[in-house]
């Protein structure tokens, strides 16, 4: 534990745009409950998520510590952390948790997983959140199998192109939207069997030629508004759509008999719903750094930021000007 009772760690005492995030460098560090574990931060993710309580839309208690993922080293463990979570000081950890914009975050030990020597904290931090969220999306919010069409938008994003090598890796046919020829280039990279630039040709059109006009088995979206409409038109009968995100804002207006045209299922998942039992979470997490030791699945880092660039980083990633993962690095 350091001797220190203070830390850097990125704030906000209200909601709004980038500009609220303050770093501030006399916060306490985090004291820890029995059942938890406190980890000195290497590296920190990232995400949407991050956005979203900023501005309000998903409410938290304010004033915060921003970031839901990372990963570092354990300094202390909680006196009542059961044994068989295999926890100790100095594991190198990955985290789901409150807080990881800081240079200690206390966690529940249920959220908590040792990285294998094959995965580093970097790569640690820049999977675990987006990373189980693409896992659980295409293995619980809709079952992707060996044979099916899947439409994945935003293809060349941090979670899209997770998603793209998941499904790539079930045995499904992938078609992935983009906004720009680059980013075309990053989703075949990915694995996409089909790209569509949705800044130069209709999503729809495109789609139906693609699967003779039936549609696909699944669409992934986590757009949100802007592309709801046309995520639904290119859902085949009976197949899902997964919403997943408000990268454009949240879903309004929708009528619930719209799903009865093509007996269409809609999923809204949140992440936490999926591995809120222990054994569900050591289930995904495990099943996911498989992937990553095996070199089935990759995290494209894109950048690496500073902890007093967070906004910057934040900024860039609702403006699309991203198309990999953004990390921040804690740790001097």
């Amino acid at each position: 534990m350091s001797p220190s009772t203070t830390m850097e760690a990125v704030r906000f005492h209200s909601t709004g745009d980038s500009s609220v995030l303050q770093l501030e460098n006399n916060v306490p560090i985090p004291q820890i409950a029995d059942n938890e574990v406190l980890i000195k931060v290497e590296y920190a993710g990232v995400n949407f998520v991050d956005t979203y309580q900023r501005s309000g839309l998903y409410p938290i208690k304010l004033p915060a510590v921003a970031g839901r993922e990372g990963a570092g080293t354990i300094v202390e463990v909680g006196r009542e952390v059961p044994l068989s979570f295999h926890l100790e000081l100095g594991d190198r950890v990955a985290v789901f948790a409150q807080g990881t914009l800081a240079q200690y975050v206390a966690a529940s030990a249920e959220s908590i997983l040792k990285l294998p020597s094959s995965v580093s904290t970097r790569v640690g931090a820049a999977v675990m959140l987006q990373g189980l969220t693409a896992w659980t999306i295409v293995r619980d919010a809709h079952d992707v199998q060996k044979g099916q069409v899947i439409l994945v938008q935003a293809a060349a994003g941090g979670t899209g192109g997770l998603i793209v090598q998941m499904c790539k890796h079930l045995g499904a046919t992938v078609i992935g939207t983009v906004s720009t020829a680059q980013k075309a280039e990053v989703a075949k990279q990915h694995g996409c069997d089909h790209v569509i630039i949705y800044k130069e040709r209709d999503v729809l059109t495109e789609v139906l030629r693609l699967t003779d006009g039936k549609g696909c088995h699944a669409v992934l979206s986590g757009i949100g508004q802007s592309t709801f409409a046309t995520d639904l038109a290119s859902t085949r009968r009976k197949g899902t759509l997964v919403s997943y995100g408000n990268s454009s804002g949240p879903v309004v207006s929708f009528k619930i008999l719209e799903l009865s045209k093509k007996n269409i299922k809609l999923v809204r998942p949140t992440l936490a719903n999926y591995i809120q039992e222990r054994e569900e979470f050591v289930e995904r997490t495990k099943e996911l750094l498989d992937l990553l030791s095996r070199n089935i699945v990759s995290v494209p880092i894109e950048k690496e930021y500073m902890i007093d660039q967070v906004g910057h980083a934040q900024d860039e990633l609702t403006g699309q000007k991203t198309t990999g993962k953004l990390v921040v690095k804690i740790a001097s």
